[in-house]
């Protein structure tokens, strides 16, 4: 026996791309539709609206069907309020929790729309009845009494649209090739950076130790002194062969010079590790004048936050370093609060990690040398992302060259 039922989406469907996407959905899910109404807008900015009856062979088929519609906006004619259960323990979720997107969304309650503050996927979502106010909550923020949105009723999804301003990307379509111009699209990246800061925005690098080993460190440490970099994230070996280059001339025991290794190279970052151990802290070190360059120089200089992530693979580490995986996690998010823009460059799992605290309307750019790195990051949800085959060192001076060309050919119009 056939079972069905009616759904509705609206906005910038088409151009967007969610309709297709829809009908691919239900096709590759055994299901059927009918189309009962499609309004189409008449103009580039009028919305769109569609009625459909989707169709599948037993009840349990729909309701998978339909899970996989609603994250991408789709909803019965008839939203009826969240339902809520109270949760019985810290870091205990109750059966069938709603798990977050990282689309912006929206729940009824008492016949009220709410917003869920600090989006993104993987999540649950709570209300504080007495504030109205619901929050994107990971798992490990979950406390004993929290009210948790139970299933899909009453949640609303806001799948990210074609933006109607000018963009130089179209960041809600992820796309990656080794074959395109790549000055083209850097000067199209060194747009949208100077568009961010000219807004007075947020802009954050997530940067791995190969942006060091290519000897772009000057270059991106110019680009925090000039402010296109407002937050920094990463891991203990950027910092550790940042600080390297600046006391010893070395990344990884290579001299950046001249790419030669040096004799006895293989313990330079420890060495510049122990030193900022002596100082006290990468601040201290700086305040004392052990360091005299660099990005975390002037990411001290400049008051630009970091965040150092540990791992399993750390020498020391460096005292600055969060070695509480959690504790860093919540660091990261805490800083990615209000952030426009992220460069993500040369660090897979820095990346994937980044991208899955951040919400679908940030604008993400992923550079890499291995096209492979790029595509698993859109894979695991990041889909606005942008990616270019690059490697740092090449990367970084063209964008540079680019920020300096374009900013002088605005200041000489003007």
């Amino acid at each position: 026996m056939v079972v069905s039922q009616e759904i509705e989406l609206s906005g910038h469907i088409i151009d967007s791309g969610i309709m297709t996407q829809l009908f691919d959905k239900v096709m590759d899910m055994g299901g059927n539709f009918e189309i009962l109404v499609f309004d189409i807008g008449k103009k580039k900015t009028d919305p769109s609206y569609a009625r459909l009856r989707i169709g599948a062979a037993n009840r349990d088929k729909l309701r998978s069907i339909l899970s996989e519609l609603h994250r991408l906006g789709a909803h019965p004619l008839e939203v009826k309020d969240v339902h809520l259960v109270v949760t019985e323990g810290d870091r205990i979720v109750p059966k069938g929790f709603y798990s977050t997107t990282n689309h912006s969304t929206e729940i009824k309650y008492f016949g009220e729309w709410i917003p869920v503050d600090f989006i993104k996927m993987d999540c649950l979502i709570v209300l504080d009845k007495l504030a109205k106010r619901a929050i994107c909550t990971p798992l490990s923020k979950l406390k004993k009494g929290d009210n948790v949105v139970v299933g899909e009723q009453g949640v609303m999804v806001h799948y990210p649209e074609r933006p109607r301003e000018q963009s130089n990307f179209e960041f809600m379509h992820g796309t990656i090739s080794s074959e395109r111009p790549s000055v083209t699209i850097i000067a199209k990246i060194a747009r949208e950076i100077l568009d961010v800061h000219r807004q007075n925005g947020k802009i954050a690098l997530v940067g791995g130790p190969a942006i060091i080993h290519t000897g772009a460190t000057n270059v991106v440490a110019d680009m925090v002194r000039k402010g296109y970099i407002n937050v920094l994230l990463a891991g203990n070996a950027l910092a550790a062969h940042d600080i390297e280059y600046n006391l010893l001339g070395t990344s990884l025991g290579m001299d950046i010079s001249t790419g030669k290794p040096v004799m006895g190279g293989h313990k330079h970052h420890l060495y510049a590790i122990s030193e900022i151990m002596r100082a006290g802290s990468i601040k201290e070190a700086v305040n004392k004048g052990v360091i005299t360059g660099g990005i975390m120089y002037e990411c001290v200089k400049n008051n630009v936050p970091y965040v150092l992530a540990g791992s399993i693979r750390d020498d020391g580490p460096l005292p600055d370093v969060i070695t509480d995986v959690m504790e860093a996690q919540e660091a990261m998010r805490e800083q990615l609060k209000g952030c426009n823009m992220v460069l993500m460059v040369a660090t897979l799992l820095h990346s994937v990690a980044v991208g899955n605290c951040l919400p679908s309307s940030v604008k993400t750019i992923c550079v890499d040398i291995n096209p492979a790195s790029l595509t698993k990051l859109m894979d695991r949800g990041t889909m606005q992302a942008i990616g270019v085959v690059s490697d740092a060192g090449t990367f970084f001076p063209l964008l540079a060259k680019q920020l300096e060309i374009q900013e002088t050919t605005k200041k000489n119009n003007n």
